[in-house]
């Protein structure tokens, strides 16, 4: 139920924060190609937004199995010895995801005992980057959620992207079309 919850919330703010950029992003290019002026804080909101956007995005990634990952070796394994690969490969990511998270409580504690603002936005710096503790917990749910689906079986990879075989199936013929010369030329460019 909270997971669910917690889905739709990562979903929401995600595509909210694309939504803002876009228009932040549009609008500043309005005002200084049209009007011949700027907005003096656009630069800096649209970098902290697309940082936000990062680290929700690199949850949500793997949540949905877009990242794009190099697997051609643990493709050949059997399925136990891919499972066991996955395993070790989330104990590694776990242990980074670790480290940010102890870095970036340290970094915010810092900018907030200093009380340093952003430069052109009127808010302290560790609101803004509130995001780096946040993302890297939401990475840690994520890998979490992934290992105890390969523990259970129902899993046995990360469920990467794989973009190699999307593409070879792109130039394959239609169904049921043998596969011919003037096929090949019309594929080509």
């Amino acid at each position: 139920m909270i997971v669910r919850w917690l889905n739709k919330l990562e979903e929401t703010v995600f595509c909210a924060l694309l939504v803002a950029m876009v228009l932040l992003v549009g609008v500043e290019v309005f005002y200084r190609f049209v009007l011949a002026e700027g907005i003096g804080w656009a630069q800096e909101a649209s970098l902290y937004l697309s940082g936000w956007f990062v680290l929700f995005g690199v949850s949500w990634g793997v949540k949905q199995g877009a990242h794009i990952g190099v697997d051609v070796l643990v493709k050949k394994l059997p399925r136990g010895g891919r499972r066991i690969v996955t395993l070790v490969a989330l104990a590694v990511c776990l242990g980074y995801c670790g480290l940010l998270l102890i870095g970036s409580f340290q970094y915010l504690s810092l900018t907030h005992m200093i009380g340093i603002e952003l430069e052109d936005i009127p808010i302290p710096k560790w609101q803004a980057t509130l995001i780096l503790p946040i993302g890297m917990g939401l990475l840690v749910l994520r890998f979490l959620e992934l290992g105890w689906r390969v523990i259970k079986d129902e899993a046995d990879g990360f469920g990467f992207s794989d973009e190699g075989q999307a593409s070879l199936n792109l130039a394959e013929p239609p169904a049921g079309e043998p596969r011919t010369e003037k096929n090949d030329r019309e594929e080509r460019p």
